[in-house]
């Protein structure tokens, strides 16, 4: 597993969030899913980074809920065909085909879909990636 960035760590812990076990959950995950992701703050939120660009942003104001946003960077691409990855999971919502987003609740939404996001980062940080 990558490793948690302490300065994440210490930033969620002064924010008092109602969803902060949730928001530690979501980044094991993330983390534990491919190598060679790395932590940071972004948008006052956790970002993920692979090669140092950013693919997927925590936004966890407001406090209602955490939503993964799935990027290829905060520049503008040229669009591909199809959308970035191919998946069934209901969990993605199609902003355009190199943008998605999972939003989750509470903590048994996390954990319903922990494998199924697992797999959506594996896939996500490949094609994003190439």
């Amino acid at each position: 597993m990558n490793s948690l960035n302490p300065e994440v760590t210490i930033f969620l812990d002064s924010l008092n969030h109602p969803l902060r076990f949730e928001i530690q959950l979501l980044r094991e995950i993330i983390l534990g899913s491919s190598k060679g992701l790395n932590e940071n703050i972004k948008w006052n939120g956790p970002n993920y980074t692979f090669q140092d660009a950013d693919r997927i942003t925590m936004k966890i104001q407001p406090p209602k809920q955490i939503q993964l946003i799935f990027h290829r960077g905060a520049k503008k691409l040229e669009q591909p065909k199809q959308k970035l990855i191919q998946t069934d999971s209901k969990l993605l919502v199609w902003k355009e085909n190199d943008r998605a987003i999972a939003g989750f609740k509470n903590m048994e939404d996390i954990k319903a879909a922990q494998e199924e996001l697992k797999e959506i980062v594996i896939k996500w940080i490949e094609q994003s990636s190439e």
